[in-house]
């Protein structure tokens, strides 16, 4: 697949395609100047709809012929397979949203009981509800200067394995949110002592593994599959995501056939390819790259913390606690500012972050940046905190952190069941028909089958005053919850 002058090529300028099989086929595909006769409709012209169609190009019969004969996206999985030291990897046009859902649907049966993080991704309790799955809630801990989610211990879930000896499989995420990670290795020694696999959802840590100052990715650390989002952290479309698996305790025909259950039947080449390109970009330079990103963020890091009242989750976070080195989880609450509030700022400037509450702010920092764009970063944060400035206040933790469900209906069986609509007060104690949760983090606080409580309700109404958007309910205003009929 190797092609002369690839070093030189402007579409190829690292020199990838010789060892990114969908890269190469895109590329070739691209070259060729194509008069197709299949999808998509747009034919790569761009005098109907313009430059937004420009590098959609299919995986079949684009990338790969339709019948895959060039056998480039089985080379490219295999690749993926040997990159994490996997038995079986698949990428993914459809984010983490679908790895999360093929591990459910490959693992567990309706009636199956699984322990899960309450810190889910709503991809993966809609995984529940496709599978038929009753969840064993285990929370993480949170750190009480900052009110953010630090690891799942492991004794909490080895009393929910205790207590329920039929769950089929552990289901964590690692890292959280903010750069938090639990001892995967010890939790995976915990499942496989009850002779049941440990999943993971790694979706920001794509690049774990690949530099020794950051942490094992999931399947070094002894877990059983992951699934990561190679748009997230790593220079690839949105919407690509890697999923690997051992083997020793999963069916790898049940991978293929849950992975190709929820999988569209149109894949995007385009996606498809970038994420082969940033796999084998990671292969190749990952420890290169990664190690000039740490040292950019760890400039940021001191800068930050020259701020008065601005405090860092990995200052202050319990010592054992694994941290991702490239995330920063800022704390704005000591300076009188608002996360919103600077958030606001940063859109105005045309930098979004991943994530900002009242009390947080949470960028992503990737290879793609240097150290001229994080500089200018920090600056505009550093610029708002000061025109914001005033008495500090205590810090308030999210609802998305700290909820304690009271599961009463499997989520499938609520998500099913004839439900009604009332008012907030009546539908206190019922059981919620409906998935609620504050976005971004978008982790859950009403999941359907869960009786609805007063603090759930009270902490979601404190998340909407505070400027934070609810997404999923029926009723925006939460004047209204969608409620089990009878149970």
């Amino acid at each position: 697949m190797a092609s002369v002058g690839s070093m030189t090529n402007p579409d190829d300028p690292l020199g990838l395609r010789d060892d990114a099989p969908l890269l190469d086929g895109w590329l070739s595909y691209r070259a060729s100047g194509p008069v197709p006769f299949g999808t998509p409709g747009h034919k790569q012209r761009l005098d109907l709809v313009g430059p937004v169609v420009r590098d959609d190009i299919p995986l079949y019969g684009g990338v790969d012929t339709i019948r895959q004969q060039a056998g480039a996206i089985a080379e490219a999985d295999r690749r993926l397979a040997r990159a994490w030291g996997a038995d079986w990897g698949r990428i993914s046009v459809g984010g983490s949203t679908h790895g999360n859902q093929t591990l459910m649907l490959a693992l567990c049966r309706p009636g199956d009981t699984v322990v899960v993080t309450r810190t889910l991704h709503r991809s993966l309790l809609l995984g529940m509800v496709l599978a038929g799955v009753t969840p064993v809630w285990v929370r993480p801990d949170v750190d009480p200067t900052t009110g953010l989610p630090t690891h799942v211990p492991v004794e909490r879930v080895r009393a929910a394995l205790a207590a329920h000896p039929e769950a089929k499989a552990v289901f964590l995420v690692e890292p959280t949110y903010v750069g938090t990670v639990s001892d995967v290795a010890a939790h995976a020694e915990v499942a496989h002592a009850h002779g049941i696999p440990l999943v993971v959802d790694q979706a920001w840590g794509a690049y774990f593994g690949f530099h020794p100052d950051l942490p094992r990715h999931a399947i070094q650390a002894g877990a059983d599959a992951m699934v990561t989002s190679a748009h997230k952290t790593l220079p690839a479309y949105t919407q690509a995501a890697l999923v690997l698996a051992r083997t020793q305790r999963i069916d790898p025909h049940r991978l293929d056939r849950a992975f190709d259950a929820t999988a569209t039947t149109s894949p995007s080449g385009t996606i498809a390819a970038s994420a082969d390109a940033a796999r084998a970009l990671m292969e190749r330079d990952g420890r290169r790259l990664l190690g000039h990103l740490i040292r950019i963020v760890d400039h940021a890091r001191e800068r930050f913390r020259d701020v008065p009242g601005l405090v860092l989750l990995d200052d202050v976070v319990d010592r054992s606690v694994i941290l991702d080195r490239v995330k920063l989880a800022i704390n704005v609450s000591g300076t009188g500012a608002t996360g919103l509030a600077i958030e606001e700022d940063l859109i105005a400037l045309g930098m979004p972050v991943e994530l900002a509450d009242r009390d947080t702010v949470v960028p992503i920092i990737s290879v793609n940046d240097d150290q001229g764009s994080v500089d200018q970063f920090v600056d505009s944060v550093i610029a708002s905190v000061e025109r914001q400035r005033c008495a500090s206040r205590p810090v308030l933790p999210s609802i998305a952190w700290t909820v304690e469900p009271d599961v009463i209906l499997s989520p499938r069986e609520a998500y099913f069941a004839e439900h009604e609509t009332v008012s907030a007060d009546r539908a206190i104690g019922q059981v919620s028909a409906e998935l609620v949760a504050p976005y971004p983090p978008g982790i859950p606080v009403l999941a359907p089958g869960e009786r609805i409580t007063a603090a759930a309700v009270g902490g979601l109404r404190d998340a909407m005053a505070d400027g934070t958007q609810v997404r999923y309910a029926a009723d925006p205003t939460l004047k209204t919850f969608q409620v089990v009929s009878h149970t």
